[in-house]
């Protein structure tokens, strides 16, 4: 009789394995069917020479409170000088959480400084530059003696935090030119950087309201952190 009940037990544990090889493959057929996850692009930095109009409105404006405005865009003019003279102009725009515009335009627009040429270099930037971004500003300026740049901004990025204000001076002490953007600056920015509808005149500039007290508020800001 124990033979008997044995060779049952033998015969379930047979099954039991050809079901398990059999769900195994199962499987494995299921995960080769399945597709293949590509790995995301790395974060690209948007360059041209004009921006749309819709972004500059909302992007540069010069508001106390700059919510939703998680963009910077930085238009750029680069005047070198040496045998033969050159001129580059354009703009970047970035994501706050990913690559920033300063960090691309020395990345990609500006990546090295030719002893023998002189850089001259006009930023107009949505907002000034958050302590990575400056401290990058600033090494720049450090190791290339024939870099003068010059930085007008539109907004003032958390101002009011201790490690902001120490990598903006330490900026200036590199030679950094930094200031507020006054309404005038944004009429240049309209005129030489923002995209003019095809077949039409150009629109003049508009500005917003409280334009003038904006950058009379954010003067007075930035002459308090640079002191």
């Amino acid at each position: 009789m124990a033979e008997k009940q044995e060779q049952p037990q033998a015969s379930q544990n047979g099954e039991k394995m050809e079901n398990a090889e059999n769900a195994e493959n199962a499987e494995n057929a299921e995960e080769a069917e399945k597709p293949k996850l590509e790995p995301l692009p790395p974060f690209e930095i948007v360059a041209g020479e004009r921006l749309p109009a819709f972004f500059f409105k909302f992007q540069f404006k010069n508001v106390e409170y700059s919510s939703g405005r998680n963009k910077t865009f930085l238009c750029y003019i680069v005047e070198i000088q040496g045998k033969e003279s050159k001129t580059l102009k354009g703009y970047l725009e970035d994501e706050h959480a990913a690559a920033h515009a300063e960090d691309g335009f020395f990345n990609t627009i500006l990546p090295t400084c030719e002893p023998g040429f002189r850089y001259n270099v006009t930023w107009y930037v949505s907002s000034s530059p958050c302590v990575g971004c400056a401290e990058r500003i600033t090494k720049a300026l450090q190791k290339n003696k024939n870099l003068r740049l010059s930085i007008a901004v539109g907004r003032l990025f958390m101002w009011e935090e201790p490690d902001i204000q120490a990598a903006l001076r330490k900026m200036k002490t590199a030679g950094c030119k930094l200031r507020i953007m006054k309404p005038q600056d944004f009429e240049y920015i309209w005129k030489n950087f923002v995209e003019q509808e095809e077949g039409e005149e150009a629109k003049a500039f508009t500005p917003w309201e409280d334009i003038q007290e904006n950058f009379q508020y954010y003067e007075e800001k930035l002459a308090e952190v640079l002191h």
